[in-house]
C-alpha cells in the first residue's frame, strides 16, 4: 500500500474569533485527516500562528492544488499569510562557511544521516579550505574571495546562486563576513546564522579569552535569523552549558563549538519543517 503525503499548512493573521473553525472545518470538508496542529495568540501584537500537518484522502480529497485553490477564499477572508508545503520533499539548501569546518561537517553528517530533509544545493565561501570536504560529498563549490573593493559584486553573485538555484533557505555556518543591509533585506526570513552567545558582552577577537578572563560560569550558542542589525535577529534557538574555573580558553573554545553545532542544526530543522514564524524581532517556535 503506497504512502500517502503528508503537508503542513502555516498561517499568520491578525487574530480574531473563528479562524481556528474555519481552517479545521475547511479540512474536514476536504476530507483531510489533522494528523498535528499548534497555534498561538500573542496579545501583544494581536496576531494568530498556526502551524497544522495533514493527510489528505486518496480517493475522497480534491488533487493538493485543487485543496490550495479552495482554501484561498478562506483565507483572503481572514487576511492570512498562508502557505501549504510537502512535508516530504526535501528544502533547497546553501550553506556559507569561511575557514571553520564543525558547523558545515554536523549539517552535512545529520543531512546524510536523514536528520535534516534539506538537499544542499551549494555551497559558497569566501575561502578555499574547506573546497575537498564540500565535493567528496558531490555539492557544488563556490569561492567568491571578498575584500574591500569587491564586496558589493561578490554579495550579487551569491544572490545570484540563491536565485539560479532556487534555494529556499541560507545557512551561514560560521560565514565570517558580514552580509550588507540589502543582501539582508533580500533574505529576509530565509537566513539562518549562528554566533556564540557571548555577544554583545564579548565582540571582537578572541572572544573565549575575553570570557575566561572575566570567569563566565556559563557559555552557548545562539541562531537567529540575519537582519540589517548585526547579530540582533529574531533568535531561533540557543544553547546553553555552565562552565567554571577549570575550563582554559581551549576547554571554552571546544564546548562552544559543540554548542553552536547543536543551536545551528536545531534551528535549521525548526525552519525546514515551518515551525518558525517571525513575530516581529522575536519568533513563534513550535516544537
Amino acid at each position: 500500500m503506497q504512502e500517502q503525503e503528508n503537508y503542513i499548512l502555516t498561517v499568520t493573521c491578525p487574530a480574531t474569533t473563528g479562524i481556528v473553525a474555519a481552517i479545521t472545518g475547511f479540512l474536514a470538508d476536504t476530507h483531510c485527516y489533522i494528523t498535528e496542529m499548534a497555534q498561538y495568540d500573542d496579545e501583544m501584537t494581536q496576531k494568530f500562528f498556526c502551524r497544522i500537518t495533514f493527510r489528505p484522502d486518496a480517493s475522497l480529497s480534491p488533487a493538493i492544488d485543487g485543496i490550495r485553490q479552495q482554501f484561498a477564499p478562506i483565507a483572503g477572508t481572514f487576511n492570512m499569510d498562508w502557505r501549504i508545503s510537502s512535508s516530504s520533499r526535501p528544502t533547497r539548501v546553501i550553506l556559507m562557511v569561511s575557514k571553520a569546518d564543525h558547523c558545515l561537517v554536523d549539517l552535512l553528517y545529520r543531512k546524510n544521516k536523514g536528520d535534516l530533509n534539506m538537499q544542499v544545493v551549494c555551497v559558497i565561501s569566501n575561502h578555499m579550505d574547506l573546497r575537498s570536504i564540500v565535493e567528496r560529498e558531490g555539492i557544488r563549490f563556490v569561492c567568491l574571495p571578498v575584500d574591500k573593493t569587491n564586496k558589493a559584486e561578490q554579495e550579487a553573485r551569491m544572490l545570484g546562486i540563491v536565485a539560479e538555484t532556487g534555494a529556499e533557505l541560507v545557512v551561514l555556518a560560521r560565514y565570517m563576513q558580514i552580509l550588507s543591509n540589502d543582501a539582508c533585506k533580500k533574505l529576509a526570513g530565509m537566513c539562518i546564522n549562528i554566533h556564540h552567545s557571548f555577544l554583545p558582552g564579548f565582540k571582537g577577537a578572541r572572544p573565549y579569552h575575553q570570557a575566561y578572563d572575566r570567569g563566565v560560569k556559563l557559555i552557548g550558542a545562539t541562531a537567529h535569523y540575519v537582519t540589517s542589525d548585526l547579530d540582533e535577529g529574531p533568535i531561533i534557538e540557543q544553547s546553553v552549558e555552565r562552565v567554571d574555573h577549570t575550563f582554559l580558553p581551549d576547554n571554552l573554545a571546544a564546548l562552544g563549538r559543540d554548542l553552536e553545532n547543536s543551536a545551528l542544526a536545531k534551528a535549521v530543522r525548526l525552519h525546514i519543517e515551518r515551525r518558525v514564524f517571525v513575530d516581529g524581532n522575536k519568533t513563534v517556535v513550535f516544537k
